[in-house]
């Protein structure tokens, strides 16, 4: 009866808990341009505001990355946060946020700013991504956040030996860095659109710290043990690690 009960209330919890789901869109700004993004995002922030208030999303952040130079790719990204898929890819009611975050405006200032927006930046490529895996922290990421993301490619065949692993072997590991101070939070996203031979990454892990302090003083930053050494060469079999981008929160919307 005691098993019976404990796994009745798991399976609550878990149907309780919405999954959460995230659009990255990155942002090229070319030189010269920064100032006019700024506003552009400042703009912005305030249609989000009503975004979430129509419920149309439940958040959204503005990511500050590095390396950042003009052939780097991207300099910026946004992240909006769901909890209905069909919600990020249908993307809400555009014009009842936009009237309702700037009621006043008229149709020449409306077409100022979507010009401004177009001159500002050049939006690079989007991913739809769910969130499979996390640790258990009570971080809220306050801007000024150090978040390291990591782009993994899972090998043919090995996706889900690859988010086995990760959530069976890895995370025990981030949970015990966050617990001892190392850092605020990990997470594993899958590319809902990544099974593709041809896509870039189908996986991200995202580690966050509160800051640079955190990330190169942090737990974490010791040699590795024989056991982590030898999970990571097992996962090395499992996926390729593609990239790695540093990125500091500037704004957000809840």
């Amino acid at each position: 009866m005691i098993m019976v009960m404990t796994l009745i209330t798991t399976m609550a919890i878990g149907q309780d808990e919405k999954p959460l789901y995230l659009l990255f869109e990155f942002m090229h700004v070319d030189e010269g341009m920064g100032a006019a993004y700024a506003e552009t995002e400042e703009f912005w922030e305030k249609v989000h505001v009503q975004r979430v208030k129509n419920g149309d999303c439940i958040g959204w952040d503005l990511w500050r990355l590095e390396p950042s130079g003009q052939e780097q790719g991207a300099q910026f990204m946004t992240v909006s946060l769901y909890n209905d898929p069909v919600k990020m890819m249908d993307g809400g009611d555009f014009m009842k946020a936009w009237n309702g975050a700037y009621p006043n405006l008229s149709d020449e200032e409306s077409n100022k700013k979507m010009e401004m927006t177009a001159k500002s930046r050049d939006l690079t490529h989007r991913v739809f991504l769910q969130e499979i895996d996390k640790t258990n922290d009570n971080f809220d990421m306050p801007i000024g956040t150090l978040a390291v993301i990591n782009f993994m490619k899972a090998k043919p065949g090995e996706s889900g030996a690859y988010e086995k692993m990760e959530s069976e072997v890895f995370k025990p590991y981030h949970q015990g860095d966050v617990d001892s101070g190392g850092r605020a939070n990990w997470g594993l996203l899958r590319n809902m659109l990544g099974y593709a031979t041809e896509a870039y990454a189908s996986h991200i892990t995202v580690d966050m710290f509160t800051g640079y302090d955190q990330f190169f003083n942090g737990a974490g930053m010791g040699p590795a043990t024989d056991a982590q050494q030898k999970a990571y060469q097992e996962m090395d079999k499992l996926r390729d690690l593609k990239s790695v981008t540093m990125a500091t929160l500037v704004r957000k919307v809840r």
